[in-house]
């Protein structure tokens, strides 16, 4: 069986993408995400996008590198966005459903010449079932977690997955591991894991954020801890309201703008959906058996590179 891939990436956070309609089902697709993740020629994946059609509507489900399925990824959604607009809807205001909720999505402008940008509007909520350690609170804004140890202060959000995120004066990458690693195993207080990020106000309504995602790891960054922090720093005082928050990671920048209306929070999330090459992975009996490369996107490769190096001269 051949399966057209795409490697993309959104704000550096590296994917395979893959379009089920226009092939055969693919009948175990978290074993297809662990080998086609592990194989040398991908260069490193941080999850499979499958691009699937849900009755009248298109929807995306992820799977991250060990097999596990997410129910929503910031940075995924704007490359499944960027595929369905071109193939399929040739509009730039359209919905997508994924881990069964919708999301808005809205054509933005280049990020810079030749980079093509998507916004998604996600509904940011204070409560799930997750937040075992919450211990039935309606709220958790701003609070220690015991059984995590350290000093910092956690608020949780929920953006059809589930984040803890911290405000600090400097981010400790090898503490953020530690979290990472103590939420995998106390399952007390974390059932089913959860995605951890530190961040730090680095300008007015600007944060840098560190991410460790849950079946992941560290990556360079993740669209939803990105929502979840500049949501978080709106709560806290540290960002405005309604006014665009520049978010930084290690793999670019993100743009967020964070509204409440009536007890309801949606934060628009808006960055690149950059491909870096199409190829043709040969599946047969369970296993990745080759990939070939057919198409190569260095143009935008390189203007997404340049971006980044601008963002790291200032």
């Amino acid at each position: 069986m051949q399966i057209e891939i795409i490697k993309c990436h959104g704000s550096g956070n590296e994917f395979v993408m893959v379009d089920l309609m226009t092939i055969q089902p693919i009948t175990d697709m978290a074993e297809f995400t662990r080998q086609i993740c592990a194989h040398r020629d991908v260069e490193g994946a941080d999850g499979v996008l499958y691009v699937v059609r849900m009755g009248d509507r298109y929807a995306m489900r992820m799977f991250n590198p060990d097999g596990s399925e997410a129910e929503m990824c910031g940075n995924g959604i704007r490359c499944v966005a960027r595929l369905v607009e071109e193939r399929y809807i040739s509009s730039g205001e359209f919905t997508l459903i994924s881990g069964g909720s919708l999301y808005p999505i809205h054509r933005a402008e280049d990020f810079a010449e030749g980079i093509k940008a998507y916004g998604v509007d996600i509904e940011v909520r204070l409560t799930s079932s997750d937040f075992a350690f919450a211990h039935g609170a309606e709220e958790f804004i701003g609070q220690r977690i015991p059984s995590l140890g350290g000093k910092e202060a956690f608020t949780a959000l929920n953006l059809g997955n589930p984040h803890i995120v911290a405000a600090v004066e400097d981010i400790d990458m090898e503490e953020l591991v530690r979290l990472g690693e103590k939420v995998t195993s106390e399952k007390r207080d974390f059932p089913r894991g959860i995605n951890v990020s530190l961040y730090k106000k680095c300008d007015d309504n600007a944060i840098y954020v560190a991410t460790y995602e849950r079946g992941a790891g560290i990556t360079y960054s993740c669209g939803t801890a990105m929502t979840a922090s500049s949501t978080a720093a709106v709560l806290l005082g540290l960002c405005d309201e309604n006014q665009e928050i520049s978010v930084y990671n290690r793999g670019g920048m993100v743009k967020c703008s964070c509204r409440k209306d009536n007890g309801r929070i949606v934060t628009r999330l808006t960055g690149n959906a950059t491909y870096r090459w199409r190829g043709i992975a040969e599946w047969q009996s369970g296993e990745v058996k080759s990939i070939a490369r057919t198409e190569s996107f260095d143009t935008e490769c390189a203007a997404y590179d340049s971006f980044v190096a601008e963002l790291k001269h200032r």
